[in-house]
């Protein structure tokens, strides 16, 4: 992700002769927007499906009525710690991918203009302020969320047998999708209306 944004991002950068920006402008993209972004859509068609037909297994074969009949709370065992889960592990995976994308990208300028890695991560980071970073993990976390609810509530709604259980997963990817694309908007623009009032 980090080297062909910068791939991408050189061209445009070479002709007003501001490569130099070019490590900072990947910083404040991949920290800010994509790191947390391709996270969440990464996370949302594996474990989004996962747990949508995992939870819905479950509701088709009536293990979820097994559990209510044996006095166990089948929504704080099953959805509870899904969720939970999600959303704990998702900006962990967000600060992972964004690292390995600015890899990808130092070893893109090292190649290139040969570009030491103090001096690098150094520009990359002059820019990047304390409500970028809060602005990516927000993301992270809500996504995470996100893809732990709509999976969790398809799974746990899900009818007709085998084929219910591949329509919860399908409907929980593309669900969890949509509604991370309507959230980045809506966190971008908050993010916005902060930093500019």
């Amino acid at each position: 992700m980090g080297a062909v944004f910068t791939k991408q991002s050189r061209p445009s950068l070479e002709e007003f002769g501001a490569t130099s920006w070019l490590p900072s402008l990947v910083a404040i993209a991949i920290v800010k927007a994509m790191g947390p972004l391709v996270t969440g859509l990464i996370c949302a068609g594996k474990v989004g499906s996962g747990i949508g037909a995992e939870l819905g297994s479950m509701k088709v074969t009536e293990q979820i009525d097994a559990m209510e009949v044996s006095a166990i709370n089948p929504f704080k065992f099953l959805v509870v710690t899904r969720v939970t889960a999600t959303t704990i592990i998702i900006p962990i995976l967000s600060f992972y991918c964004s690292f390995v994308g600015l890899m990808g990208s130092f070893l893109n300028v090292h190649f290139q203009e040969s570009t030491s890695f103090e001096a690098f991560f150094k520009n990359a980071f002059e820019t990047i302020k304390f409500l970028d970073i809060f602005t990516g993990v927000t993301k992270a976390i809500v996504f995470g969320f996100t893809i732990g609810i709509v999976g969790s509530m398809k799974g746990y709604t899900a009818t007709q047998g085998t084929r219910g259980v591949g329509k919860a997963a399908n409907e929980a990817v593309v669900l969890s999708m949509f509604l991370i694309f309507i959230e980045e908007i809506v966190i971008v623009q908050v993010s916005n209306w902060i930093r500019y009032y």
